[in-house]
């Protein structure tokens, strides 16, 4: 039987417009084998992965848990935990870490303002403070969700981490299996599909200079799907790869079209045509799915450059 990813790859399924969106990330340590729903089936305290769940919801606030790649036999748990969150909006990206002895703590967090990109919510409450380190690759490999994963998202990780890349972690869910390896890179956000090893070395060589890779990427988190797979037209329309440089400022319209008006730092604004198509032929969307489905495919029609009064009144 073909995997989902298989199949993906064979019917070359676009990639743009695919990635979760998520304008913060709070990512929670959690060693440990992790089940389909890793936030109340792993070895973390259920009642806490629900409470976490709850107080994210509607926040912009996407949690994940994190564990550094190799086996994952029980050893119990945790003296500390590692515990990062990340905002992915240009113009405001960070990304903070601190060491955790009781997860319970997060609880007290402020998600709302975490939400908003507000960092102080994390430092003050956690004693968090700026990450020092590389970038952070997020490697999906949560089996349970779907085998392609495990399969191939394992491996990447460790191929990774053992080459000397630092900052690599294994991720419980980033959604869109049928691209496996799918990794997101912090702290701008951007998640990459069908990724080699090599690859990734060369994403975060960028992402520590500010700057991303536009092939193989799925968009940035920090959009909803159609102003993600009109920033990558964009950028490569203008060849631009500075990460900070383009913001997604209004998205008119709904499914199946819409107009996104994003905006360059140096002032310049162009309107994209994103239309919204479906994959044939129709297949289940994961190996785990017991039905037939067209996934969604966005489809960039034109980029246009807006005048400068019309690009001002767009603002």
């Amino acid at each position: 039987m073909s995997t989902c990813s298989a199949v993906s790859w064979d019917l070359d399924e676009p990639l743009a417009g695919t990635a979760p969106a998520a304008r913060t990330w709070l990512l929670l340590e959690q060693p440990g084998p992790w089940g389909a729903k890793a936030l109340t089936s792993s070895h973390l305290d259920p009642a806490l992965g629900r409470a976490l769940d709850a107080a994210a919801k509607g926040t912009g606030v996407r949690i994940a848990l994190i564990r550094r790649p190799g086996r994952h036999a029980d050893r119990g748990t945790p003296d500390a935990r590692r515990v990062y969150a990340a905002h992915t909006v240009p113009g405001n990206v960070w990304l903070h870490g601190t060491t955790l002895d009781d997860p319970r703590r997060l609880l007290d967090l402020d998600f709302a303002a975490l939400g908003r990109g507000d960092h102080h919510a994390f430092d003050s409450v956690l004693d968090g403070g700026p990450h020092q380190g590389d970038p952070l690759a997020l490697v999906c490999t949560n089996g349970k969700r779907d085998r392609c994963c495990a399969l191939l998202g394992r491996p990447l990780a460790a191929e990774v981490a053992a080459s000397g890349a630092e900052g690599v972690w294994e991720v419980t869910h980033l959604g869109g299996h049928r691209f496996s390896p799918t990794v997101l890179v912090l702290p701008h956000g951007y998640v990459y599909g069908r990724v080699q090893a090599h690859t990734v070395k060369e994403i975060l060589h960028r992402a520590h200079e500010g700057r991303i890779v536009v092939e193989g990427c799925r968009g940035n988190s920090a959009w909803e799907r159609p102003g993600q797979a009109a920033e990558l037209a964009l950028r490569s329309a203008v060849a631009e790869d500075a990460a900070q440089a383009l913001t997604v400022v209004r998205t008119d319209g709904a499914a199946p079209r819409w107009e996104v008006t994003l905006a360059h730092r140096d002032g310049r604004h162009w309107r994209v045509t994103v239309v919204q198509g479906a994959s044939a032929p129709a297949r289940p969307e994961s190996c785990g799915a017991s039905v037939l489905g067209s996934p969604a495919r966005m489809e960039v029609t034109a980029v246009r450059e807006l005048p400068v009064p019309a690009a001002a009144l767009a603002s």
